[in-house]
């Protein structure tokens, strides 16, 4: 990974006035109108970034798109405003217009604005930055789901941006599914649905055949949901039937869903003889329905 941009090469400050920052909104409006693409020298970066304090919603919209037309030229002031700007409302902004620019030399900077960042729009903003780049996102995720310091929201915002990358990380994404780590292969399973639905991928099917039977419940409960998520595949129904005896209670309730949801009509009666023997009103409940749903 590269190492994140310390510093601006101008520290000039620029700050722009309400009325500056509605010339030049609408300076850039005639040229984007008219097909123009902005300058994009190095004051104008400033000036557009010092926009994106202003508190009118589509100024910030009309200097962010400018900025993501000048493209990789903007990329170190956004980079530094990411981290370095004491407005969270630029922080924020810079972290979105970095995606339009699609500059994969900001991705340290947006690893970092996710894990250190107190704002929790700016980590959003930041993961759905990362995701954008596919293989190369997939590697920038994987260290917070690695990261014992990670919050709880931290990782949920990488396995959505797992989730997002699908087939365009599936290279990285199979080799995760075999992590040492169990939140790294719940994540890796549960991100790849858009593999299997998209290329019917029989190495990603069989990864996630196989995490039926991991050692962490959080990796089965993944498979089993994503099973049943993809509900068009003939997938052997008896491999979520077992799941029914599990002493995990969450494990029980999801396998009776996912049943529900491949229509598993083959294993009524397994569904039956399950519900004679639990326990938990919840299972019990989750249970009656799916019988109820597969006989009407």
């Amino acid at each position: 990974m590269e190492e994140s941009l310390g510093g601006s090469s101008d520290e000039v400050n620029y700050s722009l006035t309400e009325d500056e920052a509605t010339t030049l909104a609408n300076e850039l409006t005639i040229k984007l109108k008219n097909g123009d693409r902005p300058e994009g020298n190095q004051e104008q970066i400033k000036q557009l970034i010092a926009g994106l304090a202003d508190k009118r919603g589509l100024l910030r919209r009309t200097f962010s798109e400018s900025l993501g037309l000048i493209g990789k030229k903007a990329t170190p002031e956004l980079r530094h405003a990411l981290l370095n700007s004491q407005n969270v409302t630029v922080r924020r902004a810079a972290a979105k217009t970095l995606k339009l620019v699609g500059d994969p030399d900001a991705l340290p900077d947006l690893l970092k604005a996710l894990l250190t960042d107190a704002d929790l729009v700016v980590q959003g903003s930041s993961a759905g930055a990362i995701a954008i780049f596919g293989e190369k996102g997939v590697q920038y995720l994987l260290p917070v789901l690695e990261n014992p310091l990670s919050t709880s929201i931290q990782c949920g915002l990488a396995k959505w941006g797992l989730a997002f990358i699908g087939a365009e990380g599936a290279k990285s994404l199979k080799k995760a599914a075999k992590s040492k780590q169990s939140i790294v292969r719940a994540s890796a399973i549960a991100a790849l649905g858009d593999q299997i639905q998209s290329l019917n991928d029989d190495e990603a099917k069989s990864l996630v055949i196989n995490a039926l039977n991991d050692c962490s419940n959080e990796v089965q409960i993944e498979a089993i949901n994503l099973i049943g998520i993809l509900q068009e595949y003939d997938w052997d129904t008896r491999l979520i039937t077992t799941k029914l005896d599990s002493d995990d209670i969450e494990i029980r309730k999801q396998a009776a869903l996912a049943l529900m949801k491949l229509n598993a009509k083959d294993q009524i009666e397994s569904l039956k003889e399950r519900l004679d023997i639990e326990s938990n009103l919840n299972v019990i409940s989750i249970i009656n329905l799916t019988i109820k749903m597969l006989t009407d």
